[in-house]
């Protein structure tokens, strides 16, 4: 039974999570800055972080995410899609952190089915992870979605990713929120309600996704003339935003029986609900889990090509 101790993190654009693991178990986890808010060096920020842990001798620390890229600790060059987690193992890119060996893992890259290009760093080990804790996704055609600061619609066939579609929708409701006269009023610091998610949902499904952004604006106008309030305002322009993107996947992927939801906490949820009133049935894969299991997936291939 392999006990070796290792550090593994996702270190994407907002948030940094390490664990120490022996074997299968996770021995501490520790949270830390994002790419984009550092203010050390990436190498110190993480030799911070470590600092006692390296007591336990880790054998060497793996990382995914925002760290591979150009903003990073060093740029892993995206490997192209169609990609299985061998070919991503493969183009790891190591480096030393005052004596511990580091892999950095590469990010993925596609021309996507509307012919544009795109790229992921991150989701694709997450990925990996779910096809390693969900056996029945290894083999047939899948979808996935991993809802964040920029969504991922994922496809993979018999255990490779094929290709991905990105909407950054995280990204374009906090700028809304914060930014726009559609929170005027004390929206900007209201919690979404569950009723104007529910209402966002229903008038996508009336008027469709390509009506998205003139339904927006009734956000603006039911708080003036309805007396909606701050927070079903921005239940409404949530649902309006996740209910647009779930149509717009269907469009693009086709009539979608299952898809696989891989998150946790409330985004999670509210892409289970939207994917349910569009009459899709959705699994959910926890998303601190995915990042284990595919880092693991990662590691097994590195260390079998040795």
């Amino acid at each position: 039974m392999d006990q070796s101790i290792v550090i593994v993190g996702d270190w994407g654009g907002s948030r940094l999570r390490l664990w120490l693991r022996q074997g299968k178990s996770v021995i501490h986890r520790r949270d830390g800055p994002g790419v984009t808010a550092l203010t050390d060096s990436p190498q110190k920020t993480f030799l911070d972080l470590v600092g006692d842990w390296r007591e336990a001798q880790p054998a060497y620390a793996i990382l995914c995410g925002m760290v591979g890229s150009r903003m990073g600790w060093i740029e892993a060059p995206y490997a192209p899609c169609p990609a299985t987690a061998a070919e991503v193992a493969a183009r790891t890119v190591a480096l030393e952190a005052e004596g511990l060996p580091v892999r950095i893992v590469p990010g993925l890259s596609c021309v996507n089915s509307l012919g544009g290009p795109d790229v992921m760093r991150g989701e694709e080990t997450q990925v990996f992870g779910a096809l390693s804790l969900d056996a029945g996704l290894r083999s047939g055609r899948h979808l996935l979605v991993l809802p964040g600061t920029h969504n991922k619609w994922v496809v993979v066939e018999d255990g490779r990713i094929v290709t991905f579609l990105t909407a950054p929708i995280g990204e374009t409701f906090a700028l809304l929120k914060a930014h726009s006269t559609l929170a005027a009023g004390g929206g900007s610091l209201a919690e979404g309600s569950a009723l104007g998610f529910a209402q966002g949902l229903a008038r996508i499904a009336e008027q469709g996704a390509q009506r998205l952004t003139h339904l927006m604006f009734e956000t603006r106008a039911r708080q003036l003339l309805q007396a909606m309030s701050p927070a079903d305002a921005m239940g409404l322009l949530s649902g309006l935003l996740i209910g647009a993107d779930v149509a717009a996947a269907r469009d693009w992927f086709g009539p979608m029986q299952a898809v696989t939801v891989i998150g946790d906490g409330a985004l999670a949820t509210l892409y289970v609900q939207a994917l349910a009133a569009a009459g899709v049935t959705a699994s959910v894969v926890d998303g601190d889990a995915a990042v284990l299991a595919g880092l693991s997936m990662i590691t097994r291939h590195q260390e079998a090509s040795s």
